[in-house]
């Protein structure tokens, strides 16, 4: 059963579309469910996450961690933006059924993604970012829950 946070993310995405021009945008998947998620970022001279919008293409659960791990990185720094980990996604929604935990995990990767863009684009080291993949699979949910 998902809970009511995870039902009003789904029902009321917030920040959905796209930004023209963005800092930075990251796209990850898993081929196996078949969930794309995109992200973009729009971040200011002082690498404020001053905007962020989603697109997705799956699930209830893919959206709802879309949405919320929007929200949680609006407005933050981008060392704060990377503390966001898929267990703070699922603990800002009350929790994921078991076999939705991958739509954290491309949550947490589309951010790195699109943080991963900026970077490249701007020839900048983020500390602790590494180059995400971009097919989430099998064998990073079971090492990441």
């Amino acid at each position: 059963m998902y809970s009511e946070k995870v039902m009003d993310h789904f029902q009321n995405p917030r920040n959905v579309g796209e930004i023209e021009h963005a800092s930075g945008m990251g796209t990850v998947g898993n081929a196996k469910c078949g969930d794309i998620m995109r992200i973009y970022l729009d971040i200011d001279e002082n690498q404020i996450i001053r905007d962020v919008k989603f697109k997705t293409f799956g699930c209830g659960a893919a959206v709802a961690t879309s949405s919320m791990a929007t929200e949680l990185v609006k407005g933050k720094s981008i060392q704060e933006a990377m503390q966001v980990t898929n267990k703070a996604v699922m603990e800002a929604l009350d929790g994921l059924p078991p076999v939705k935990v991958h739509c954290s995990l491309l949550a947490e990767e589309a951010i790195h993604a699109a943080l991963w863009d900026y970077a490249q684009k701007h020839q900048m080291t983020i500390e602790g970012l590494e180059q995400p993949k971009s097919d989430i699979g099998e064998e990073e949910e079971e090492e990441e829950y």
